[in-house]
């Protein structure tokens, strides 16, 4: 696993009292293997001439989360084992066989890490996706989009199109950028992209906090190309969105640490003690898909008992304002209607309260960043996203506001073309019995859809 990884999760293993070594030896009882096979990892661990490698227990990573959720190591039962391959003979492919069988056109069958072995494939089919998100093209978007999130699942770089074959998602298109990329080692298609005035300009334009593809594409086509021709221009209305977006543009603009998260997480956390005592807040969004940056912060709140959610996050802004910290905000009421559920088509955003935030942290809250403050402002503008679901729909809203994207539109093409049912983030309904299926937490949404469950880390789709 990368280094940033594994010092996250040694980190947090020793907060719980656990012992971790920075080198196999015979002590060891435990070896814990991220996205290893079985036939790679077994041949690496005896080569490392451990005396008692047989008696270790080597696990999957499930047994380490499992573990860290219960506090201390969780019994080791069969599925946590890695087990040592035994040794056959290779059959000889058949001309039907293909080592990528058993890959699935779902994301949400595939356990996707932030660690892309195919980035250099992936980034480029990321361009033409954005491109024609930017034109509104919607086929050829989620087609390079499903393309590169097979890509980034794969336990091993793709070093020429031959090994490609028999992959999912996969269509004559994307092949042709693969192609370009180990011929010429890079896509004239994406670079003709990369330099296009177009795509140049929207992407400045939609980096604005409340600026999408439709305003951008109307500002290009009044013929704006930077942010200071429209600040400057008279005949452009800004909403208050992105008024506030260009206002706190030099700091929202910019990546948001998981430090930053965690220390405006604490400032949530007491703010909401406040307000409701009895609230749980979970950290959503990419951060808790365990990256280290993003571009905002994301936070579920959950209060017992059904209509307890009313009225909280507006206190909560109030709270905020109170204290000085809050530089924008704007709050949406619940529209959330049982008889209108379940919804047809995947909506990037659901029908519960939530509000939009612009919230002020000091540097010196910030883990780390203490020494490192310089002359001037103390402080950097953060965006933050709170939701708060009514109690017995908090697993949907869950699942839904941990992302990835395109692994939550696999997850609902999943339940709607293979299991005959309506899943977004309110609701999971069988069309086959006329039924909505309840659910607490995300594992019993998995459970009636007929999927192994995926850890949030493994949802970077």
């Amino acid at each position: 696993m990368g280094k940033s990884r594994r010092n996250f999760l040694t980190g947090l293993a020793r907060s719980k009292g656990f012992c971790v070594d920075n080198a196999l030896s015979s002590k060891v009882t435990h070896i814990v293997a991220e996205d290893n096979p079985a036939h790679e990892l077994w041949p690496w661990l005896q080569e490392q001439g451990v005396a008692n490698l047989d008696k270790m227990n080597v696990l999957d990573i499930s047994w380490f989360t499992q573990s860290m959720r219960a506090g201390q190591p969780i019994p080791v039962e069969v599925q946590h084992r890695i087990q040592k391959p035994s040794v056959q003979p290779k059959p000889e492919a058949g001309p039907q066989d293909s080592p990528w069988s058993t890959v699935s056109q779902y994301a949400c069958q595939r356990r996707t890490t932030l660690y892309n072995r195919n980035k250099i494939l992936t980034d480029a089919l990321e361009v033409l996706a954005e491109n024609y998100e930017f034109i509104e093209s919607k086929g050829p978007c989620l087609g390079f989009k499903r393309a590169a999130s097979v890509l980034k699942s794969l336990p091993m770089p793709i070093r020429s199109i031959d090994e490609i074959e028999g992959l999912p998602c996969l269509g004559p298109e994307t092949m042709a950028v693969i192609q370009d990329v180990f011929e010429c080692g890079s896509s004239s298609k994406v670079e003709e992209v990369l330099t296009d005035e177009r795509y140049q300009t929207l992407k400045i334009f939609t980096s604005v906090f409340g600026v999408g593809p439709k305003t951008a594409e109307k500002w290009y086509r009044q013929g704006l190309r930077s942010l200071e021709q429209i600040v400057s221009d008279s005949s452009i209305h800004l909403n208050r969105m992105q008024q506030a977006g260009f206002q706190y543009y030099e700091d929202i603009s910019k990546p948001v640490s998981k430090a930053e998260a965690e220390a405006v997480g604490q400032i949530i956390e007491e703010v909401v003690s406040c307000v409701n005592p009895d609230v749980t807040i979970t950290l959503t969004g990419g951060f808790r898909r365990g990256k280290e940056f993003g571009h905002d912060v994301d936070f579920l709140l959950s209060v017992p008992g059904h209509g307890k959610e009313d009225g909280l996050l507006p206190a909560v802004i109030d709270q905020l304002r109170s204290q000085g910290i809050l530089l924008y905000s704007e709050f949406q009421e619940s529209t959330f209607d049982l008889s209108k559920l379940p919804s047809r088509r995947f909506e990037a955003m659901d029908h519960f309260q939530k509000c939009f935030l612009i919230v002020k942290l000091k540097k010196e809250q910030v883990v780390g960043q203490q020494e490192k403050q310089r002359c001037g402002r103390d402080w950097k503008a953060l965006r933050v996203d709170l939701v708060a679901p009514p109690a017995e729909r908090y697993a949907f809203a869950l699942l839904g506001w941990s992302g990835s994207t395109q692994f939550e539109r696999d997850l609902r093409r999943f339940a709607r073309l293979e299991r005959n049912m309506l899943l977004d983030n309110h609701a999971l309904y069988d069309k086959t019995t006329n039924t909505f299926l309840q659910a607490k937490t995300e594992e019993d949404i998995f459970t009636h859809l007929g999927l192994d469950y995926i850890e949030p880390w493994q949802r970077n789709a």
